[in-house]
């Protein structure tokens, strides 16, 4: 999912931040029970944004999108 979704907005991160995305992506999505495509989505975007705008580190970004 964060692969397609940093694909869209045509961005560039190296395989460790898309790795750290996913991660939280994972993380947020188990906790909160995100299951809707719709809802996968946003959350996918809001870590990409955050993350884009200077929120690199892992649990500061899981705390921000949780």
């Amino acid at each position: 999912m964060i692969r397609s979704k940093i694909a869209d907005m045509q961005n560039v991160l190296s395989d460790e931040e898309i790795a750290l995305c996913q991660r939280v992506y994972d993380h947020v999505r188990s906790v909160r029970h995100v299951t809707t495509d719709d809802d996968c989505d946003e959350l996918a975007r809001r870590i990409i944004q955050s993350f884009q705008h200077g929120v690199r580190d892992e649990d500061a970004l899981t705390r921000l999108v949780i």
